[in-house]
Formats: structure tokens, C-alpha cells, sequence
């Protein structure tokens, strides 16, 4: 049942980097972290009363309490580099670095929470860092493109995050029922993601956000919400090593849509990288 949950969180987190990408045309990338994580924070408690998980809330051990905390903040650190990069860059180079996090997820997973380093695991995290390397298309910019060319250096940063989130939020959710630890989780994101907003002075933003751009934000945190409820319940169940890959799939999802919605092709050398990753995946799902 628990990769179920898995594939569901790669739907959900597919759907979500093309809505936060069309609530970021003109408005702050940290304002829009700030306030889609408002969303997820209210669907992940509603879920939490819906399943009666708030009565675990005194019970919750300081160790437990300690590595959700940490997960949190490496999960607002992940997203504000995300979306930063998102907002800079192609979203068809951005995913892809960001879905690397997975080799680093699978390295950490061996070391730390000793799960099994099998030969098609090994061959699943060459072919992910193969593929992400095709993926990644230079090109000489434009002048006016010139500023845009830190988006590698955030899409890399989210990509670092979301591995110590993975790892970090395994042990965290250990000893609590995975609903209430996305709520604790995403309430530290929460404080950390307006923290942002006011230490930079982006605050005075928010009243010039389209009605459209917003509606596309709050959108992008619902699917957020469900993909972090059902990431989390595979993650508590099942393995992460394997839980993580299948989220990646998300990529597949992300592409569809940007095709669509944003007109964004790939190229042969980008196509083949995408299907190193997806094939990279699927063969590190292999026992």
C-alpha cells in the first residue's frame, strides 16, 4: 500500500511545480513560499483532526519533536531555493537538478538509516546522475538573461535540502503518525518561510498579488498538502531509499504539463536524459 502512497505523492508533486510556476510569473518567490505553506498548513492540521492523530500530540517524544523540527527548516530551505530557481529559470532544467536530490537521498539512506545499497539500486542512482547531467542544456545567455543564471545555484541548493529533508523526516515520523508529523513539520516551514519575507523586506508584495497569481499559489500548496501526506505515509512505511525514487517520478508529470502549459520542448539530449532518470527510477524499485 505504501508505494501507492509513493506514486500519489509524484502525481500531486508534479501538478505542484507547474501551478507555482504560473504564481510566480510576477510576484516574489518567497512571498509565494510563504504563502502556499499557509495552505499546507491548514489541509495538513485538517487531515491530523479528520484521522484523531491530535490526541498523540503530548506523547510525542523530544527526539522525535527534535528531528521533524530539523526537517522542517531543511524542507523551508529546500523550497525557498526551489522556487527561486523556478522563478529564474526553465522549468525543465530546474525539476531535473531538483530530482537529484535522490542519488544524495539513496548515499545518506546506506549510511545513516542502513538500508541496502542492492546492484540495481547502484545502477538506478548512475543512471539518475547521468540523466540529470543531460538534462542540464548550457547555453549562452542572453544580456538581459545574464541575471537569471544563479537558478543553478538554487535548483542545486534544493536539490542538497531535500535529501537531508528525506533523511531527517524518516527518523522524525518514526515515532509519530505521519499526518501529525507533516503538520508539526510544515509549521516550522511555516515560521521560517515568513521569517524570510520580513527579514527582506518583501512583505510590502503581497497586496500587489494578481487575484490570479494568487488562486495559482494557493492551488500549488493544496497540491503540496497532498503530496507531502501521502510522501510521508510511504515514508513511514515503506523504505526510503525506494520511497524517494518513486517521488522523482513527478518529473514525468512536471514535463507533460510544462509541454502544455508553458510550451517548454525538450531537446534529444534532454529527452534522453529523461529517460535515463525515469528508466534509473523504475530499476532502483527492482528488490
Amino acid at each position: 500500500m505504501w508505494i501507492l502512497f509513493a506514486f500519489g505523492s509524484a502525481i500531486f508533486a508534479g501538478i505542484t511545480s507547474v501551478l507555482a510556476k504560473c504564481g510566480i510569473r510576477k510576484t516574489d518567490s518567497t512571498v509565494a513560499t510563504a504563502i502556499r505553506t499557509v495552505v499546507v498548513l491548514i489541509f495538513s492540521w485538517i487531515m491530523v483532526f479528520v484521522v484523531g492523530s491530535q490526541k498523540q500530540i503530548a506523547a510525542i517524544e523530544w527526539k522525535t519533536l527534535l528531528f521533524l523540527i530539523l526537517s522542517g527548516l531543511a524542507t523551508g530551505g529546500s523550497w525557498l531555493c526551489y522556487f527561486k530557481a523556478l522563478q529564474l529559470g526553465n522549468i525543465n532544467k530546474v525539476v531535473p537538478i531538483d530530482k537529484s536530490s535522490t542519488v544524495l537521498t539513496v548515499l545518506l539512506a546506506t549510511i545513516f538509516l542502513h538500508e541496502k545499497m542492492t546492484f540495481p539500486k547502484a545502477v538506478g542512482v548512475l543512471l539518475l546522475g547521468v540523466g540529470t547531467f543531460l538534462m542540464i542544456e548550457k547555453k549562452d545567455a542572453a544580456p538581459k538573461e545574464s541575471k537569471k543564471a544563479n537558478w543553478l545555484i538554487y535548483a542545486i541548493g534544493s536539490a542538497v535540502f531535500a535529501s537531508l529533508t528525506a533523511i531527517l523526516g524518516k527518523v522524525g515520523i518514526s515515532g509519530v503518525e505521519s499526518n501529525l508529523g507533516t503538520a508539526i513539520r510544515t509549521g516550522v516551514v511555516l515560521v521560517m518561510a515568513w521569517i524570510m519575507v520580513f527579514v527582506t523586506g518583501k512583505q510590502r508584495t503581497i497586496k500587489t498579488i494578481s487575484k490570479k497569481e494568487l488562486g495559482f499559489i494557493c492551488l500549488s500548496g493544496l497540491a503540496t498538502g497532498a503530496s507531502w501526506l501521502c510522501y510521508y505515509k510511504a515514508l513511514q512505511d515503506g523504505l526510503a531509499g525506494v520511497v524517494v525514487p518513486i517521488d522523482k517520478l513527478s518529473i514525468l508529470v512536471t514535463v507533460a504539463f510544462s509541454y502544455f502549459v508553458f510550451h517548454e520542448r525538450l531537446s534529444k539530449k534532454s529527452a534522453l536524459g529523461l529517460v535515463a532518470i525515469v528508466s534509473g527510477t523504475l530499476i532502483m524499485l527492482l528488490p
